[in-house]
């Protein structure tokens, strides 16, 4: 029995979408990534050399890099339970997604392709997957 998967993936949030033998289930998957946050106390600093404004970027997309690593290390170990995977979705995530699967040895031949999609509905992903692995099929 062939266990294959589609991920939609966006920014907030992965659609895992399972498609075995003709059947289909999918479980959503929050990002927790921080896109828009303010920092507690970010305002301007007076020091010893006069008035001081230091910002807070860097440590802002440190805290960004390492939710985006969290979560991208999360369906990676769902790719490991599967045969085939197909990812698809609107932002540049799905090429994040790439890099980390095929830098994984163990899981990088299971990548079947990866494609752009707009916003679309449930049922549409779960329709746009069986298409797919259908397709791959025949």
């Amino acid at each position: 029995m062939k266990k294959n998967i589609g991920i939609w993936i966006d920014t907030k949030q992965a659609i895992i979408v399972n498609y075995n033998n003709g059947k289909s289930s999918f479980k959503k998957i929050e990002s927790n990534v921080e896109t828009r946050e303010r920092v507690k106390g970010e305002s301007k600093k007076f020091g010893r050399f006069g008035g001081q404004y230091l910002t807070y970027e860097k440590n802002r997309l440190n805290r960004k890099n390492l939710q985006i690593t969290f979560f991208l290390k999360d369906l990676v170990k769902i790719i490991e339970n599967s045969d085939g995977v197909v990812i698809f979705g609107p932002s540049k995530m799905k090429r994040l997604l790439e890099k980390e699967i095929r830098n994984n040895m163990k899981i990088s031949n299971k990548l079947l392709g990866v494609y752009n999609s707009d916003l679309i509905t449930d049922n549409q992903m779960v329709a746009w997957v069986k298409d797919f692995y259908d397709k791959r099929k025949s």
